[in-house]
């Protein structure tokens, strides 16, 4: 039950926020300002925010490249982890100081310090799980359960490919195909610490890293080894990166697309579709949380991601940024600095 009256005001402490009024380059369209209180209407819940990711969703839609708009001016950020503050009289199942993440994830912006939404936009979730993998569970680690489930049959000893591996959909596909015995094949950038990546995927769990170099060869399957071929590939790249998933997919496979950070287009030969019967398809988290029922069917999931990392089979990279230096993770986030783990804005403390 929820304490009745917790917050007998019913309005919202002033909140800084992340702000933009434009469409643009984040570094230069967004902007940290104070927005007023607000009322707290009897079915609303005021959640203090903890934590908050740059996701690279929340950068294409600064840039208006996005798949969907936000009304202008709007607040950036779209998932993250808080806790309840404050909520009115007709809310129930929640109690001061619960964490909550917006479920599905919020339009209205989750870089603010205080958020304000319907009970029905919250999920509580237990506070046991590591604050930083919390506040970003709801895009990629999602995503990543979701592209193991629902394209094709997978059993144990079966074999999957991705590139953008080291990405945090693709670290927890790794980890979410290893509790399954399923064996995962890695396609990475050549870079100067590939080999240093290469062990962190191989810790994680992957069975084969290969940087996209080490696949400018003819016979791409002869580095399979004992692994049977792949049933299912997952690409969140494009160009090159894509046409060298697919050159792994056995006979019928099927390949997922569910991203472009290449901005190159997904390009197969005539022969891989004709005589391997290659199936090619899509995927878009927004598409799949459309129906209320699925956006319940997705917080079970949640609940079972956030279980796993309780148990510390469900990890990937983070670091942690002070909300005030913004501007510093940005950066990192946009790669004006160099590679770096997803950047996750902390609210207070130092």
């Amino acid at each position: 039950m929820g304490d009745i009256g917790a917050y007998s005001s019913k309005i919202s402490p002033p909140s800084l926020a992340v702000v933009f009024e434009q469409l643009g380059s984040p570094d230069e369209v967004t902007r940290i300002i104070e927005l007023p209180p607000v009322e707290i209407k009897e079915n609303e819940v005021c959640v203090k925010m903890l934590a908050s990711p740059i996701n690279p969703a929340d950068i294409n839609m600064i840039q208006g490249v996005y798949a969907k708009n936000v009304p202008l001016p709007a607040v950036g950020g779209q998932e993250g982890v808080g806790e309840v503050h404050a909520f009115g009289s007709a809310v129930q199942g929640l109690s001061l100081g619960d964490w909550v993440i917006p479920s599905p994830p919020s339009d209205s912006g989750t870089w603010q310090t205080y958020l304000v939404k319907e009970k029905s936009a919250w999920h509580k979730i237990n506070k046991n799980v590591p604050l930083d993998l919390a506040s970003a569970i709801h895009v990629n680690p999602l995503t990543a359960l979701v592209l193991l489930d629902d394209f094709a049959i997978l059993n144990p000893g079966d074999t999957i490919v991705q590139n953008g591996s080291t990405s945090i959909v693709g670290q927890c596909i790794i980890q979410l195909a290893k509790l399954r015995g399923v064996h995962s094949i890695n396609i990475i950038r050549d870079r100067a610490e590939s080999d240093a990546v290469k062990e962190r995927l191989m810790k994680l769990g992957a069975d084969k890293v290969c940087t996209e170099g080490e696949l400018q060869v003819k016979h791409v399957k002869g580095l399979l080894g004992a692994l049977p071929e792949p049933t299912l590939g997952f690409n969140c790249v494009g160009g090159n990166s894509a046409t060298s998933v697919l050159k792994f997919l056995r006979q019928g496979g099927t390949m997922v697309t569910y991203g472009g950070m290449s901005k190159e287009p997904v390009t197969v030969s005539t022969s891989a579709l004709i005589f391997k019967d290659l199936t090619l398809r899509g995927f878009w988290l927004e598409n799949m949380m459309m129906t209320l029922k699925r956006t319940q069917d997705c917080r079970v999931l949640i609940d079972y991601l956030l279980s796993l990392m309780q148990e510390g089979k469900l990890k990937y990279e983070t670091e942690l940024v002070p909300f005030g230096k913004f501007s510093v993770a940005l950066d990192k986030a946009l790669g004006k600095v160099g590679s770096h783990p997803k950047q996750i804005l902390k609210f207070g403390g130092p």
